[in-house]
C-alpha cells in the first residue's frame, strides 16, 4: 500500500523495503532518497521498488566498475560479478601486455545490454576504438547513451552481423557477456530478473551455451592476431565452454574469482589462422584468482 510522500522518512522507507523482502533495505533507502528530486517522485520510486522492479530500473542507473551506468526499464542490469571480466581484460591488455595492433585498442562489447562492459573497458584502457552490439532494441537505445558518451558506436542486430566489416581481423578485445542460463532454469531466477529483464539476455538454450558456441565459432574471423575473446559463464559450464573455444582454434584459459563467484573463459587467437579441421593446440589453464 502506498503512503503519502510527506511520511517517507528514511526509517519508513526501510520498513517498507524490508517488508517487501529487500535484503539491503538500508542501503537501498539511502539511494532512493539521494536520487529522488521531489517527495512525490520518492513515493513513486518506493512504490515501484516494493512492487518488485529492480532497484537499478527504479533509480535509472547501476554502479559498475566505479561508474554510474544508465539502465532503462526492460534492459539487462549489469552484475557486479561481470566486473571480473573487465578486470581480466584490462590486466591482459594493459601497456606492454596486450594485443594492440594500432594506436588505439579496438574493443567490442557484444551482447552489450546497457553497454556497461564497453564503457568500463574504455575508461580503463584509455585510447580505444569502441563498438558494441545487441539484438534487443531497448538495450541498443540504452547503450547508445552510455557508449556514445564514451565516444563509441552501438549497432543493432544479431551478434557479429551488424558490426562494420572493417572490424574483421582487427578486434583486440572482444567482450561477450552472452546469456548462459539453461532454458529449464530461467524460471528459477529471482523474479527481478525473470519478470523485468529481457529473456534474450538470460536464456542460453538447453545447456546455456548456445550463444557462447556461436560467438566462439565466429570470433577468430574478427579477432586480430593475439586478440582476446572473454566470455562469462558458470563454473560447471566452463569445461564445455573451453571445448567450444578450442574447436574454433582459440587457445583457452579459465579465470575464477572466488570473491565475486565469477568464471571467465578467455580465448586467444593464434597469430596464424587456424582452420576448423586443424588439430587444437590450446590447453585449458585454470587460474584461481580470489579477489583477482
Amino acid at each position: 500500500m502506498s503512503v503519502s510522500p510527506s511520511s517517507l522518512s528514511l526509517s519508513a522507507i526501510v520498513t517498507r523495503l524490508r517488508a517487501a523482502g529487500c535484503v539491503f533495505a538500508e542501503d537501498e533507502a539511502e539511494l532512493l532518497l539521494a536520487t529522488a528530486r521531489t517527495p512525490a517522485e520518492l513515493a513513486a520510486m518506493v512504490d515501484r521498488r516494493v512492487g518488485g522492479l529492480p532497484l537499478e530500473h527504479v533509480l535509472g542507473w547501476a554502479e559498475f566498475c566505479g561508474l554510474r551506468v544508465a539502465v532503462d526499464p526492460e534492459v539487462f542490469v549489469p552484475r557486479r560479478r561481470t566486473e571480473f571480466l573487465v578486470r581480466r581484460a584490462v590486466a591482459l591488455t594493459g601497456p606492454g601486455t596486450g594485443p594492440q595492433t594500432g594506436p588505439e585498442t579496438v574493443v567490442v562489447d557484444l551482447c552489450c545490454g546497457s553497454g556497461a562492459v564497453g564503457v568500463a573497458l574504455a575508461r580503463a584502457l584509455g585510447r580505444v576504438e569502441l563498438h558494441a552490439a545487441d539484438i534487443d532494441p531497448a538495450a541498443v537505445r540504452c547503450a547508445r547513451r552510455n557508449i556514445g558518451a564514451a565516444g563509441g558506436q552501438v549497432h543493432e542486430g544479431d551478434l557479429f552481423a551488424p558490426l562494420p566489416a572493417a572490424l574483421r581481423g582487427r578486434i583486440d578485445v572482444l567482450a561477450a557477456n552472452v546469456p548462459y542460463v539453461p532454458t529449464a532454469e530461467v524460471g528459477l531466477l529471482p523474479s527481478e530478473a525473470r519478470d523485468h529483464e529481457p529473456l534474450v539476455a538470460l536464456d542460453g538454450g538447453p545447456d546455456g551455451l548456445d550463444v557462447l558456441r556461436r560467438v566462439a565459432a565466429e570470433a577468430p574471423r574478427w579477432l586480430a592476431p593475439g586478440g582476446l575473446l572473454l566470455v562469462e559463464t558458470s563454473e560447471r559450464q566452463a569445461p564445455l565452454a573451453v571445448d567450444a573455444f578450442t574447436r574454433s582454434g582459440l587457445v583457452p584459459t579459465v579465470a575464477v574469482s572466488e570473491e565475486l563467484y565469477a568464471t571467465v573463459v578467455i580465448g586467444t587467437r593464434l597469430a596464424a589462422p587456424v582452420t576448423e579441421s586443424a588439430p587444437a593446440t590450446g590447453t585449458s589453464e585454470v587460474a584461481q584468482l580470489p579477489g583477482d
